[in-house]
């Protein structure tokens, strides 16, 4: 049960979003099916047990000789026990012994888990290497003998059974909170958190631990149920507290005279199972709605507010010069009005892109430049069908080879993604899994998609690697991701990208993290590799050099929006949108080289020592 920019103002955002995450995760948990029959449940068995004293027809202690195992009927609606108690008033008050000493052993394992996960995750040093013995010798103790051990020198106590069993419990939460903590602590927003002067305990409470809020409930909702058992596995033994009503002793009660009045069995036995089985279907409901993703992409589409408006194109459009005319009348990619929108919390679409409409031909080089926030990398991944949880294409289209990739089914797209769509991100490192050599993870697409056997796989993976200018493919092949740099990195993705010969290319700022001199070297790569298998391509680039020297059509964006497209030239010898010549204005231009600095007058010390 063990898992794993700079803020405006870094001390409210988090609390913010938590606040959002946890209002979207319960009305999430409403419309599940399973989660509202699970909430329900529970919450009426803990409205039950706190108001026993008011619906038990009986005392739950009051014994009667006249009474003794008597069926159900009229004055006991299921029956009377062995001491001639009331079976109904018992199963009513056992409800909340029961509850309480799992809610104790839960809330100890929590205080006691959470709280060490985030500091040892959070500061390490020696705090960590203790808390992380201690949570190893907790583990390798069997719970059992320690609460037969603590019984007979405590007594029959169930608090303070329970209690022991929370501490034994605490390591599922620590183990939970250290990996995910541990994830975090070094990212970008905990140091722009700690740049603008919060402390360290503010830091942990508004940042760190929303990231492991999620897991944490879902934990306890499954250590919770694992705590209810174990309360009734121990008063089952006999080995708690007899004098209180409990679902266990009962139990145990109706095994001793489960010949007699089977019945007896089967009240306790079956409160316990319906628990058990309604907060561990609570957790699964909870993981499941937190890691859903993707799904909403192919829900029948909702236009957003606006939406006519927003598919309103009024770019400044250019016609074809003699160089993007040649590449014929092949449309391989044709987007038209398309329109990206995420779903809020309120209901409400945000569209980020607006009617965006392009066409990409067999042997093109299209790019789409613009600033960041603009909506480029966006409208690629509407091409991909990967845009991120909550968003959707709200309106348009985007025809690929006569088909409509806005409403494809996912099953359909997954036959087009690395055989006829390919993708190369913009961070090489962290688009390869660190954990398989380089060659793995070239094999193992090929064979998928190609349907080819391991020798001839391997085989084109290395004269792939020798296309892309890797001066020892072998070596390359059999290294890992750490052991190359980034520029062979990117050499390795571009390599992967296009290992099934695909039609469409798309390059999301293929060289924003190389050096100068390897971006020219990519560059260069990329135009011969598209000459040669006559690809189109889609370039997404911030940088107006990448665009003159390997685009042919350009799209410019601006708020989501394409304000001006056309062949390169036309548009770097003729802007007419007043964005357009923003951009070009912004780019240094050739004036001469500042002069260099005079050499500054030597003091009369300085002239003695020379």
């Amino acid at each position: 049960m063990t898992s794993s920019a700079p803020l405006p103002d870094p001390s409210l955002t988090p609390a913010v979003e938590e606040r959002g995450a946890n209002v979207s995760l319960l009305r999430r948990l409403l419309r599940n099916p399973v989660g509202i029959v699970s909430i329900v449940f529970l919450l009426l068995l803990v409205l039950v047990s706190v108001f026993a004293p008011l619906l038990a027809p009986h005392d739950p202690n009051a014994a009667s000789l006249n009474d003794v195992l008597a069926p159900p009927g009229p004055g006991h609606p299921l029956g009377a026990d062995s001491a001639g108690r009331d079976v109904l008033s018992r199963l009513l008050f056992a409800g909340r012994f029961s509850i309480a000493g799992a809610l104790l052993a839960l809330v100890v394992a929590m205080v006691i888990g959470v709280i060490g996960g985030l500091i040892a995750g959070y500061f390490g040093g020696w705090f960590d290497t203790v808390s992380s013995w201690l949570t190893g010798l907790l583990m390798a103790l069997p719970g059992i003998v320690v609460l037969l051990a603590a019984r007979s020198v405590l007594g029959p106590s169930m608090w303070l059974s329970m209690a022991i069993f929370g501490v034994l419990m605490s390591p599922a939460f620590f183990r939970l909170v250290y990996a995910s903590v541990t994830s975090v602590r070094n990212e970008l927003y905990v140091d722009a958190a700690r740049v603008s002067g919060l402390g360290d305990t503010r830091i942990i409470a508004h940042h760190i631990l929303t990231v492991v809020r999620a897991p944490v409930i879902i934990q306890a909702a499954m250590i919770a149920g694992i705590a209810i058992a174990i309360q009734a596995g121990l008063e089952f033994l006999g080995l708690g507290d007899m004098s209180i009503p409990t679902w266990g002793s009962m139990l145990n009660d109706g095994f001793a005279n489960i010949y007699a009045d089977p019945l007896l069995m089967l009240w306790p036995s079956a409160v316990i199972a319906l628990t058990s089985i309604a907060l561990t279907l609570l957790a699964n409901a909870m993981r499941d709605e937190l890691e859903r993703s993707g799904g909403r992409r192919h829900k029948a589409r909702k236009p957003a507010a606006g939406d006519e408006e927003s598919r309103r194109d009024d770019a400044v459009r250019h016609p074809d010069d003699t160089r993007t005319s040649s590449f014929g009348h092949g449309d391989l990619l044709v987007v038209g009005g398309l329109s990206v929108g995420y779903d809020q919390q309120d209901g409400s679409v945000t569209t980020v892109v607006h009617g965006v409409s392009i066409t990409v031909r067999r042997g093109e080089v299209h790019g789409l430049i613009g600033e960041s926030g603009s909506g480029k990398t966006q409208t690629a991944w509407s091409v991909l069908g990967l845009l991120p949880e909550g968003g959707r294409v709200t309106g348009g289209s985007i025809l690929f080879d006569g088909k409509d990739l806005a409403t494809l089914p996912e099953k359909e797209f997954q036959k087009l993604r690395g055989r006829r769509i390919a993708y190369i991100p913009q961070e090489p490192m962290s688009n390869l899994d660190p954990s398989f050599t380089i060659g793995s993870q070239l094999v193992e697409p090929m064979r998928l998609c190609l349907g080819i056997g391991k020798k001839e796989a391997t085989a084109r993976a290395l004269e792939l690697l020798a296309k892309v200018g890797i001066p020892n493919p072998q070596r390359t092949f059999a290294a890992y991701p750490h052991e190359v740099s980034g520029g062979m990195a990117q050499r390795v993705l571009i390599a992967c990208a296009i290992s099934c010969e695909p039609d469409l290319l798309i390059a999301d700022e293929p060289t924003t993290a190389l050096d100068v001199t390897v971006q020219a070297e990519v560059l260069d790569l990329l135009r011969s590799l598209q000459d040669e298998l006559q690809m189109g391509v889609i370039l997404v680039t911030h940088n107006f050099g990448v665009v003159a020297d390997l685009c042919d059509r350009v799209s410019v964006m601006r708020g989501g929006r394409i304000v001006e497209s056309g062949p390169v030239r036309t548009i770097f010898a003729h802007p007419e949108h007043e964005y357009t010549k923003s951009l070009f204005d912004a780019i240094l231009d050739e004036a001469e080289s500042r002069a260099p600095l005079a050499e500054p007058a030597q003091t009369g010390a300085e002239r003695i020592a020379r």
